[in-house]
């Protein structure tokens, strides 16, 4: 991580004092009659970008794929057929997998840091990590359609009654 530079400044107003800083973002709170305290968060210095590309490229394609599933789950009773070979439906299953990781590794990020995941490569991070919450929202949305429905959600596996 890069070290961090601190500059003070001094407002207009002497009652009022804020702190810029470089490569960081910080907050100055002064409380009468008491030290005052000076709270900063680094930004982070970059990180793993080829990783970060590929993680947002793969959770937005996973996520388009995610929403095709749920309308054709929402219009059809059933998750997308298994394909050929049963390529469509791992793809569907997978594609769930790296929504809940998305989602996860974010709140995991929220807990640790304060913040989100990074932006990322061209914002491809951040942009899949947005669209992750939308789909679980959806996801969640679709399958208590589906249990009011149909009493039940499909499981994982093709099942007789869609692609029997």
């Amino acid at each position: 991580m890069a070290p961090l530079a601190l500059h003070p400044t001094i407002s207009a107003t002497a009652a009022s004092t804020t702190l810029a800083t470089v490569g960081s973002l910080c907050r100055y709170a002064a409380k009468s009659r008491r030290r005052p305290t000076i709270t900063c968060k680094a930004e982070p210095s970059g990180g793993n970008s080829t990783l970060e590309l590929a993680a947002g490229a793969a959770g937005l394609a996973s996520s388009a794929t995610v929403a095709w599933s749920l309308y054709t789950l929402n219009t059809t009773g059933c998750g997308l057929p298994p394909g050929p070979g049963g390529a469509l439906g791992a793809a569907e299953g997978v594609s769930y997998l790296v929504v809940a990781g998305l989602v996860g590794w974010s709140v995991t990020t929220k807990a640790r840091t304060g913040s989100g995941l990074p932006a990322g490569p061209y914002g491809l991070l951040g942009a899949s990590e947005g669209v992750a919450y939308l789909t679980a929202a959806a996801i969640a949305v679709v399958f208590g359609l589906q249990f009011l429905q149909q009493g039940s959600i499909p499981g994982p596996l093709p099942s007789e009654q869609c692609f029997g």
